[in-house]
């Protein structure tokens, strides 16, 4: 799957399933409940932190399809067509830092 078809996909699943897509401030909220349900799953998977009963069951894969989808979601709603985005955000990130990570010497 494309990251345009993912975004067809999920605008396609709000309008037919999900009835309407929540407003954007209420999908940012969702966003950051999603993010901290990822962190905390990778803080007890990698962190020093052990797992609580109700985090057992719980996958960092379903966690990060659950970050992706509200992402998805607050580009369709504010117009962002998310294939040139990374595409703009990889030429800027390889213009900045051309020399600056192999200049790292805490990545040596």
């Amino acid at each position: 799957m494309t990251i345009q078809q993912a975004q067809t996909d999920v605008d396609n699943w709000i309008k037919t399933i999900g009835v309407k897509y929540f407003g954007e401030l209420t999908n940012l909220g969702i966003l950051m409940e999603e993010v901290g349900e990822l962190s905390r799953l990778l803080v007890r998977k990698y962190g020093e932190q052990s797992f609580k009963e109700s985090d057992k069951g719980k996958e960092i894969a379903d966690e990060m399809a659950d970050v992706l989808w509200v992402l998805i979601c607050l580009a369709n709603q504010t117009g962002v067509n998310l294939t040139d985005a990374l595409q703009k955000n990889f030429e800027k990130k390889s213009e900045r830092d051309a020399d600056r990570h192999r200049q790292n010497p805490k990545l040596g």
